[in-house]
């Protein structure tokens, strides 16, 4: 109950931006519904003309918020990206292992992507991977930046696991081991 009361006090603070952006932009089409039926000059020309005016204030503001919305996921994606290299640089004792990492091929899981990531311990003792995967489109763009860890593999043994993207992705997916550290 108490939960229920303060969830009401916060009012659209408590709101992320893009959800204040939205309820802006339903706000301004319920306006625009409005519009038509509201004046006292109802002549066909003058209601077309303050609809297409509505519709243009309407249709910036939507424009703004969907670029905003872009911008966010991009702020998010680069974050995102940033971590995976923190992580794999933050390893004490890692060497390059990238020669030692494999991967299948990319396939569907829900609405995500993943694909398999094999690792062979060339090391004469257990070892521990950090496998930085890149998802791509066709193009080579990056879509999505995963970290994947394979731990207490022993020595001359192969291991596997499997990276999943943060996200949906769309089109044409391929993978690619950008990084690799064996501790």
């Amino acid at each position: 109950m108490a939960t229920n009361r303060r969830s009401r006090k916060r009012g659209l603070r408590g709101l992320r931006p893009a959800a204040v952006r939205c309820a802006a932009l339903l706000t301004g089409l319920a306006a625009l519904t409005t519009l038509t039926g509201c004046s006292g000059d109802d002549t066909p020309s003058s209601v077309a003309s303050k609809a297409a005016s509505a519709a243009k204030s309407v249709g910036g503001q939507a424009t703004a918020a969907a670029s905003s919305l872009a911008s966010e996921a991009s702020e998010a994606f680069s974050s995102a990206t940033a971590e995976v290299g923190r992580k794999l640089d933050g390893i004490e004792g890692g060497v390059d292992a990238k020669g030692d990492v494999k991967l299948g091929t990319p396939t569907a899981d829900g609405d995500r992507s993943a694909v398999e990531v094999t690792v062979t311990n060339s090391a004469d003792s257990t070892k521990s991977f950090a496998v930085e995967v890149d998802f791509k489109d066709s193009g080579g763009k990056l879509l999505d930046s995963v970290l994947v860890t394979v731990t207490d593999v022993p020595a001359g043994k192969t291991a596997k696991a499997i990276a999943r993207s943060h996200r949906a992705l769309s089109g044409e997916v391929k993978a690619e081991a950008a990084r690799a550290v064996r501790y």
